[in-house]
Formats: C-alpha cells, structure tokens, sequence
C-alpha cells in the first residue's frame, strides 16, 4: 500500500501550527508581554481568539514586520 502524501495547505486559512501564543511573539519580536499586548490592543498586530485565548498567525506577524520596515524605509 501506498502512504498517502499530506494534502497541501489551503492558503487563507491557518493550521494549527500557524498560530502563535503571545509568549512566541514576545521571543520573536524581543518585546515584553506589554508591549505584544498594547500592538493587539491598537490593532497593529492581528489576532484571533479561542475561547480565552489568543493566538496571532503567522502571516500577520510577517505582514506586520514588513509594515513597521516599509515605515521605517520612508
């Protein structure tokens, strides 16, 4: 029998690997549990909630990292 491969990810939707705790952004942007807060409080950082939780995806961790470089270049 032959193993079947996994299917593609679907773009536009995230898995659970894609979505990151505040501690993981915190380590990835070397910022405090503050300050991860206030950028999803002011919406600069997207994020999603489940349940009580919040998760950020990754690709709005890219998109805001590329937004604060575009800034910054101007």
């Amino acid at each position: 029998m032959k193993a079947q491969e996994p299917a593609p990810p679907r773009r536009g939707l995230s898995t659970p690997e894609e979505l990151l705790t505040v501690p993981r952004v915190m380590a990835r942007l070397q910022l405090g549990r503050s300050a991860v807060y206030d950028l999803l409080r002011t919406r600069q950082l997207a994020s999603i909630t489940l349940g009580r939780a919040r998760r950020i995806p990754t690709h709005a961790l890219t998109d805001f990292i590329r937004t604060r470089l575009d800034q910054e270049a101007a």
